[in-house]
């Protein structure tokens, strides 16, 4: 057999040899599959905690619409009125919080896939042509000999460098970014559900807009007709002049609180495109809100509610999560002091009359071949324990840090419990007290209805006066615009309510 042929059947063998143990290697590294790299879900892996822990974070809520790369551009708006649904779905697709909160996922389930590339060999080929040429004399005992050296060659090299066993370091790293990326879930789902939250107030605000508009302009008509009436009276030498300026004030004053009734309602429609992320001067058609009864929202028991909201809330388990990858900061930590296990393997193949004695690395993450030949193959393998002595306290410090850090993330974890079960606590009680003040309100409007309707009848048959008359139609106004006020108002908390229980999963029923 020839000598090339016998080189071609030595190379083959060492980069096979190199080849078959990255593919052992493989078999050994943790699973973590590669669409989480790049698609992050929202349904959260599973973080179990200590057992018997009632904090231990569950499957989170999803969002109503995951965010897509790519989406953020305003979509063709439609002419028909636009719903709470759909204000929300169209909020969840351009919003930029979404698209915040779905990169900052998006990278944590890079650093997940970066973490779990340190179970995996470096492996580099390289490859090296030169030329050498010396030209010049060479004096010896007198005589003088010329020199004309030319060189020609190339190598090639196949390098390993294989990290066999640090006691856990790799694996604390790798779980503290699965417990980022569990992290930054929670965060992109407790966008959407912040989102969710911030369009249905300002659409219920809106809505309470429309009811205060109206009750403006039937107030306005109802002055109206107490001028016409006060007229009627003047002409037939009943009334006096006094009523007619009277009524002539109060239809005044009623045009004034129909034009700020508007400028409410076009704030009102500014704050609510503002809360869907749509630029101020966008023109869209908002639907109505509807009656919705009130007696459908039930009161809930607030210590149930409190200790289910521990396993639904994105911050309480997002806060669990920080602290699980505290605690595995301080396995990091501990295991700096203990040694690693390096595999070095390299095969390389040199033709020509070029020296090389050493093969340089080109990068912070290649290996440098050395004792190269000018000519012919070569293999190694190499092993390496690495025990580390004295560092002049730095791993001392790093566990204190570590230490540290889990004692911080465990006091906010305990902290957030309490702020969740404070605005649960919260959240019921106003939602209790609107529900109150929405069926008195509803009871004031009926009695002020009767009341005014009372008044102005007689005041036209000559019984009453004008003075009664205007004062029923103010407070008629002052309930109208309360009962408006009392049914946003209890909208709103209910909304609230679910999102402090992190039951605030889609738009609210209609």
């Amino acid at each position: 057999m020839s000598r090339r042929a016998d080189a071609r059947r030595h190379r083959g063998r060492h980069a096979g040899a190199l080849v078959l143990a990255g593919a052992l290697l493989a078999t050994c590294v943790p699973a973590w599959p590669a669409d989480d790299v790049w698609r992050p879900q929202v349904a959260l892996p599973d973080t179990t905690g200590p057992a018997g822990d009632r904090f231990a974070p569950r499957a989170a809520p999803s969002p109503q619409r995951a965010f897509q790369p790519g989406i953020g551009a305003i979509p063709p708006l439609d002419a028909h009125p636009y719903a709470l649904a759909e204000l929300i779905d169209l909020a969840q697709s351009i919003n930029p919080d979404t698209r915040i909160a779905w990169n900052a996922a998006r990278e944590a389930a890079l650093a997940a896939g970066i973490a779990r590339s340190a179970y995996l060999p470096q492996l580099s080929a390289m490859a090296l042509a030169g030329h050498q040429q010396n030209d010049g004399q060479s004096d010896a005992l007198g005589q003088s000999v010329p020199v004309d050296d030319r060189y020609n060659g190339s190598v090639a090299a196949l390098s390993l460098q294989w990290l066999l066993f640090d006691f856990g370091r790799r694996g604390a790293i790798f779980d503290a970014t699965r417990q980022s990326v569990v992290t930054a879930q929670l965060a992109f789902s407790g966008a959407h559900q912040r989102l969710i939250h911030r369009v249905s107030v300002a659409f219920y605000a809106y809505s309470a807009t429309g009811l205060r508009t109206r009750s403006s302009q039937q107030s306005l008509a109802d002055a109206q007709a107490i001028q016409q009436a006060a007229a009627a009276r003047f002409e037939h030498g009943i009334g006096t002049v006094v009523e007619v300026a009277q009524a002539r004030q109060a239809v005044a004053q009623a045009t004034l609180e129909q034009v700020r009734a508007a400028g409410s309602r076009e704030d009102a429609y500014v704050a609510l495109l503002a809360a869907i992320g749509l630029p101020p001067l966008t023109r869209l058609q908002i639907a109505e809100a509807g009656e919705r009864p009130l007696d459908s929202v039930r009161d809930i028991d607030v210590e149930q509610a409190i200790e289910t909201a521990m396993t639904r809330r994105p911050d309480v388990l997002a806060a669990y999560s920080n602290l699980q990858s505290s605690q595995a900061g301080i396995r990091l930590a501990k295991a700096e002091y203990l040694p690693r296990l390096f595999l070095f393997a390299s095969s390389s193949h040199a033709r020509g009359d070029l020296s090389v004695t050493g093969f340089p690395a080109l990068g912070s993450n290649e290996v440098s071949t050395l004792n190269l030949g000018n000519s012919g193959d070569g293999f190694s393998v190499t092993g390496l324990i690495s025990v580390p002595l004295f560092d002049g306290g730095r791993r001392r410090a790093l566990l204190s840090q570590a230490r540290v850090r889990a004692d911080s993330a465990g006091t906010v974890f305990d902290q957030l419990k309490i702020e969740a079960a404070r605005q649960i606590v919260q959240a019921h009680n106003d939602l209790r007290t609107s529900l109150q003040a929405h069926r008195a309100a509803s009871e004031l409007v009926t009695a002020a209805q009767t009341t005014f309707d009372a008044a102005l009848a007689a005041y036209r048959h000559g019984v009453g006066t004008a003075t009664d008359t205007l004062a029923a139609e103010c407070l008629l106004l002052e309930a109208q615009v309360a009962a408006a006020d009392a049914y946003s108002a209890a909208l709103s908390a209910a909304a609230t309510l679910a999102l402090a229980t992190g039951t605030l999963e889609a738009a609210p029923p209609p």
